[in-house]
């Protein structure tokens, strides 16, 4: 029987929907990142109550209308927000897996949750981006099927107890060596986007499954083709589905939400209410990007964890 990680049950505890922040969390400023500020933030995102923070996986600087304050290798930049917390979890939303080898993905992986203390979540997707896949010698649709080659060599170097299927996998892709010491918990592997997959694939393979916001009654039935797709090729079990969310918190707490692209415009009473209906449809983990949000990163931080937070569980 798998054991996940400690990662696994800090973000996506039974019964309660957590909250997670995309980073780098200071506004886009057409430079990257400052490390010191993101230490800063990542330390009072936890003491806020955040359960985890992610990160993009970029390859290469493809302009995109100027931004590249998240061009940082993401399992370098996981390491640096790790060391400068004690106990929120850090993921990757998400590796772009047919680019990556997966065994020096794997090695990555195994590392990053080893020095984290076990708070380490792979999520990985398939990548959309032409330029990206010819630069690495292939073309975006060998995507899919590249995808699930190298899934099933990381699925099985990651594995605490591997079948006897996962370890004909590493024999045949490394002579039977292992990547490092087995962890004595699993890393927790997660599907973001569809990952050129079928849901039932998904189902059937990943730890839980991430995608992005959609208007409300499309979503819930999204979720409702997820619970569907567990039944059919997981044995009904519970795997979490998460929702990213683009979010401009308002300052005034009674502001109706309106859309905007990915995401929401609101004040927090409209904020807490649509959470609250996302859990009821079967969401676990909700990522926040913050990169639209006008006022002040801590301000915000501040009052989703104190007016948000405790009444989502």
């Amino acid at each position: 029987m798998h054991m996940l990680n400690k990662a696994y049950s800090l973000v996506f505890p039974e019964g309660r929907l957590t909250l997670g922040l995309m980073t780098p969390l200071t506004p886009p400023a057409g430079v990257l990142a400052d490390p010191a500020t993101e230490k800063a933030l990542a330390q009072h995102a936890e003491a806020c109550g955040f359960s985890a923070l992610w990160t993009r996986d970029v390859p290469l600087m493809i302009p995109q209308a100027g931004e590249v304050s998240a061009l940082d290798d993401p399992f370098l930049w996981l390491g640096m927000l790790a060391a400068a917390t004690n106990t929120i979890a850090v993921g990757t939303a998400a590796a772009v897996l047919p680019l990556r080898h997966p065994l020096l993905l794997a090695k990555s992986a195994l590392t990053l949750d080893r020095l984290s203390g076990g708070r380490f979540l792979l999520g990985v997707g398939s990548g959309d981006r032409e330029e990206e896949f010819a630069a690495f010698g292939m073309t975006a649709e060998q995507g899919g099927e590249r995808f699930r080659a190298h899934w099933e060599v990381v699925r099985a170097a990651l594995d605490d107890a591997p079948d006897d299927a996962a370890k004909q996998v590493l024999m045949n892709a490394t002579g039977g060596h292992a990547v490092l010491p087995r962890a004595a918990q699993r890393i927790a592997m997660l599907a973001v986007g569809s990952a050129r997959q079928s849901l039932q694939w998904i189902a059937a393979n990943a730890d839980g499954w991430a995608s992005y916001h959609r208007e409300e009654q499309r979503q819930q039935g999204r979720i409702g083709l997820w619970q569907q797709a567990l039944a059919q090729r997981a044995g009904g079990a519970a795997k979490p589905f998460i929702q990213s969310l683009n979010l401009d918190l308002l300052d005034d707490p009674d502001a109706p939400s309106e859309p905007i692209t990915l995401g929401m415009r609101s004040g927090r009473y409209a904020l807490l209410d649509y959470l609250q209906r996302l859990h009821g449809y079967g969401v676990g983990h909700v990522l926040l990007n913050l990169a639209r949000q006008g006022r002040p990163r801590r301000e915000v931080m501040d009052e989703i964890g104190r007016e948000v937070i405790p009444q989502l569980g």
